[in-house]
């Protein structure tokens, strides 16, 4: 008897099985497909980054930060952006804020834990009645407190520091941090106050309180300075700025020869970009600190700028201006890895040769970050030629590089003296204004690109458009680059006008900012130049309750000139 065929149909391919197998084959491959979506979504998650709005395409953020025109930048005064425009508004609130109903329980915790004091009720009854005002009692902390907080109703209070003795018996300083509550910038503000303590049949109560950080015993300490790195435990301060607190721009060493030699370097040598405006400065300058941080190498920098002839009085370039004078590099040296360029040759010169550290030259900038990731050499340094725009520092970030190096915008904030400027102003005002810019100078005068500018910037308009958007009586904040501010007198008829030279004692030679400014420039006076100027009046404007805008506000020509207004918006 023959065998069965090898050919012969197995049971499960029989007719009547078809129906049932094409049902579970049908629900296999569902079954594996979705097993894939899964996976495929997973891998998706675990790697997705999202945009971060810091980092925008160089096409986008260039017509963000200035007009560009074949590769080179047109000269303006307006104010460079800095890492503070990128950072979220306060709206979305990184900590609690403290109101009245906040102080009883605060001094509750105050009392129990002591912070290592002993605090004890016949100390608060002997202050309460005789002797001097002991300003650390839990019961005059409560006092002051409440008394700022009732005072100063259009700021959101954060933290209270701890009462100290002020000029007499019957003073104390105590400092606070704090937020305007319609504020739009994410930044916190630090003031401290002298409190006079009156005593009335053994009741403390305030009697008065001094003006913008009369209370110099509360003001904090500078820290001592130091090669700090990145990393560490931070607070809000790391992340939002802080102004009013003391500001240490000492400048970071390397001080052993071990740590010099286990060190790498990148530096920026030669090229066109000095002298330019101040957007062209940092759209260069965050070009070489991005690719450093790509490399993972330290930025040696030039902290001596060339300013350009639009900002300064004599209208001429005027090098030898201080980096420090304008941006916040005590942010900077905690949070990047940078170096000053003349101690940084001094230390090169002296362990150089002995040590055998080997230099790595590249001259050409389409030699792109990602070819020099394999570099081992101590120093790369990057020359650029005379011909310009091909000389200029941020030619090595476009094209390819683009996409890889990203310009750390949230490294550089402005300088903390000129925004101390800024917070002292807007506390005269009580953080109760609004604010107008009104731009004209140049553009009023060309007709041809600004047809109505000159008309709609005039008194008459003024008032009448303002009338729709400012109360009247209200403080009016206006910046302005219109040199004679008795061009605005009609607008007192309405409102109090306020105009930035009506506070040139923050910057005057009995200034605290004159002083420390001297002092940082080897103790040659330093000018109030034209772009500090600019900076403290837009970031006064910036925190006025209600700001109008001239080209957006009070005017219908464009910004630019006439036909640009949909090239701006773009």
């Amino acid at each position: 008897m023959l065998g069965r065929s090898t050919f012969s149909r197995p049971g499960n391919f029989r007719p009547e099985n078809l129906g049932p197998n094409a049902v579970a084959l049908i629900r296999n491959l569902g079954f594996a497909f979705f097993v894939f979506c899964v996976l495929i979504f997973t891998i998706i998650a675990a790697t997705y980054e999202p945009e971060d709005p810091l980092f925008h395409p160089s096409t986008k953020i260039s017509n963000f930060l200035t007009s560009t025109s074949n590769a080179t930048f047109k000269s303006d005064t307006t104010e460079a952006k800095t890492g503070e425009n990128f950072l979220a508004p306060n709206q979305t609130e990184v900590a609690s804020f403290i109101n009245a109903t906040d102080v009883v329980k605060l001094m509750s915790e105050v009392a129990v834990a002591g912070e290592g004091e002993n605090v004890e009720a016949e100390g608060a009854a002997a202050s309460a009645c005789e002797g001097p005002i002991d300003c650390r009692d839990p019961e005059v902390f409560h006092l002051m407190m409440t008394a700022a907080i009732e005072k100063f109703k259009d700021i959101h209070f954060y933290r209270f520091g701890k009462g100290v003795r002020g000029e007499s018996d019957t003073t104390c300083d105590m400092a606070w941090r704090y937020r305007p509550k319609e504020g739009k910038t994410a930044s916190f503000y630090k003031d401290y106050r002298r409190f006079t303590i009156s005593r009335t049949n053994c009741t403390l109560s305030v009697a008065d309180i001094g003006e913008y950080h009369t209370g110099v015993n509360a003001r904090k300490k500078k820290r001592k300075p130091g090669f700090q790195k990145p990393g560490g435990k931070q607070d809000e301060g790391s992340v939002f700025p802080v102004y009013g607190e003391p500001v240490n721009d000492k400048l970071p060493v390397i001080e052993s020869e071990g740590s010099f030699r286990g060190g790498k370097y990148l530096v920026y040598v030669g090229g066109g970009d000095r002298c330019k405006s101040m957007n062209h400065f940092l759209w260069s300058f965050l070009c070489a600190l991005g690719e450093a941080q790509y490399l993972n190498r330290t930025l040696v920098m030039d902290l001596s700028i060339c300013l350009s002839s639009i900002y300064t009085s004599s209208n001429q370039d005027e090098e030898g201006k201080d980096f420090r004078f304008y941006f916040d590099f005590e942010h900077l040296s905690e949070s990047a890895s940078v170096l000053d360029q003349k101690q940084f040759w001094v230390d090169w010169d002296k362990w150089q040769k002995k040590d055998g550290l080997r230099l790595h030259v590249v001259e050409n900038f389409q030699v792109t970050p990602m070819k020099l990731h394999d570099v081992k050499d101590t120093l790369i340094m990057r020359k650029f030629g005379s011909v310009e725009p091909d000389n200029y520092w941020y030619r090595v970030c476009e094209g390819e590089t683009e996409s890889v190096v990203q310009r750390p915008w949230h490294l550089i904030w402005k300088s903390k003296r000129l925004m101390d400027i800024v917070s002292a102003i807007a506390s005269r005002l009580n953080w109760d204004y609004d604010s107008v810019h009104i731009e004209r100078g140049e553009k009023a005068q060309n007709k041809e690109l600004w047809p109505n500018l000159a008309q709609d910037t005039s008194p008459d308009s003024l008032l009448s458009t303002l009338g729709n958007k400012v109360e009247d009586g209200r403080n009016l904040y206006i910046a302005t680059n219109e040199p004679d501010t008795s061009f605005f007198d009609p607008l007192k008829d309405k409102y109090t006008t306020h105009f930035l030279d009506e506070y040139k004692d923050l910057w005057d030679e009995k200034s605290e900012w004159y002083s420390e400014t001297t002092k940082l420039n080897n103790k040659v006076p330093v000018e109030f130049d034209g772009y500090m100027r600019v900076s403290v009046d837009t970031e006064v404007f910036l925190r006025g309750k209600r700001q109008i805008e001239t080209f957006n506000d009070l005017t219908n020509d464009c910004k630019d000139g006439i036909n640009t207004c949909n090239t701006a918006a773009s």
